[in-house]
């Protein structure tokens, strides 16, 4: 019998804001974390409207002359991971750290190191840039700087398939466990890609959402009206733990952990598989392996970005998936209230998920007013529900053709 896999520690820094239930109680009641931008410095792109994280300081998690050395991405994960391993009761020097590891997903690294330092390049000169360049902007910095504050002697490394990031680390964190070779993964991701090459970036492929007179109304999932994706950043942590070791010590268990999946469309660098070929086999290689008939999941935490394929292609991908078991399944896209972390995402949306089981709420699809029609489901729409919930699913999509689930139980 295979070793069995418990969350025992979540951390998240979001938008809504970076205190588990003060986001969870935000998104319950429908709240928006988008704003409108006030730096001058980004207000000169087509999309103005982003999820930055609000009073964000890493004060007292992390020491001033310690914080300067790391990108803001990685401050966003160490917070999150502290959070996260102090909720799981944690502590390290009485484990074998040997047999404890950080796997975190991050889709594009330190953008705002990279910026500045090109800046000082190309205006003061190659010695005046920074010794601590590399080692801010490299997307295995999170990943990095977490088995180092908490001592961590395991296997400890990023995975970055851009939006699936998140989703494809819990995955190998499952795995690892899986296989005996750890008992405690710091799993998740994170970003930090509001910055102008990001938005720069975006905005060049037509990607994100330009209603900026309506900041909270723009992340639109599955609504007539949507224009593309709100730009988001920050961290969502969790801990992995082999059932058996959390029980010894006496844990408390947050949900456990069924089932992934992953799959590649090998179509297109940046669009979805139309017909949502790939990412329907994502989903049904999870319940595969969870050993889970289709019927028995409660609650889909959709991708759903707001783009005008990419939110086609997953409702087809569910339907092929689900078939006539779809209709006894709540859906909805939280990404209408927080945005889209990128990298990060999968990790925040999976928190989510587990607090949605955990209170019996299907967390509502903000802002869908007026559904397309090729998107014929009932994604939750305006208002949460309360239902009983026993087993969900989560979703990640990424450019690249990248396709990760994981399934998860009270």
């Amino acid at each position: 019998m295979r070793p069995r896999v418990v969350v025992t520690g979540m951390g998240l820094v979001s938008p809504l804001g970076k205190d588990v239930e003060q986001v969870w109680g935000n998104v319950c009641r429908g709240e928006s974390g988008i704003r409108r931008t006030t730096d001058p410095e980004l207000s000169i792109f087509r999309s103005k409207i982003f999820g930055v994280c609000p009073d964000f300081t890493t004060d007292p998690y992390i020491p001033a002359h310690e914080a300067k050395k790391i990108d803001r991405f990685v401050q966003y994960a160490l917070v999150a991971a502290i959070d996260a391993v102090g909720q799981s009761g944690l502590d390290f020097e009485k484990e074998n750290r040997e047999r404890c590891c950080a796997i975190i997903g991050c889709g594009v690294g330190g953008l705002q190191e990279i910026e500045y330092q090109c800046v000082k390049l190309e205006t003061k000169g190659p010695n005046k840039t920074s010794p601590y360049t590399i080692p801010k902007i490299m997307p295995n910095a999170a990943a990095g700087n977490v088995s180092i504050h908490f001592g961590l002697l395991g296997p400890s490394y990023a995975v970055s398939t851009a939006c699936a990031s998140s989703t494809n680390a819990m995955h190998d964190a499952i795995r690892a466990i899986r296989c005996g070779d750890a008992d405690v993964v710091i799993t998740g991701g994170t970003e930090a890609a509001v910055t102008r090459l990001g938005i720069c970036g975006f905005c060049a492929m037509r990607a994100l959402s330009e209603r900026n007179e309506e900041p909270e109304k723009a992340s639109r999932p599955y609504d007539k009206g949507r224009d593309g994706f709100v730009l988001s950043e920050g961290a969502g942590i969790l801990v992995f733990e082999e059932y058996e070791h959390a029980r010894k010590r006496g844990a408390v268990v947050l949900g456990e952990v069924l089932g992934t999946g992953l799959s590649s469309d090998a179509f297109h660098i940046a669009q979805p598989e139309p017909e949502g070929i790939g990412a329907s086999r994502a989903i049904q290689k999870t319940l595969e392996d969870a050993g889970i008939d289709a019927g028995k999941v409660d609650y889909i935490n959709l991708h759903g970005t707001g783009t005008s394929l990419g939110d086609i292609a997953e409702v087809k991908a569910v339907k092929r998936a689900f078939g006539e078991s779809l209709r006894g399944i709540a859906l909805s896209s939280t990404k209408s209230q927080i945005g889209h972390l990128l990298g990060g995402s999968g990790g925040v949306e999976l928190i989510v998920t587990l607090l949605a089981l955990r209170d019996g709420i299907v967390p509502p699809t903000s802002n869908l007013e007026d559904p397309d029609p090729e998107c014929d489901l009932d994604f939750t729409p305006l208002t949460a529900r309360e239902r009983k919930l026993t087993v969900a699913l989560s979703n990640s999509f990424g450019f690249g053709g990248h396709n990760a689930c994981v399934l998860v139980s009270r």
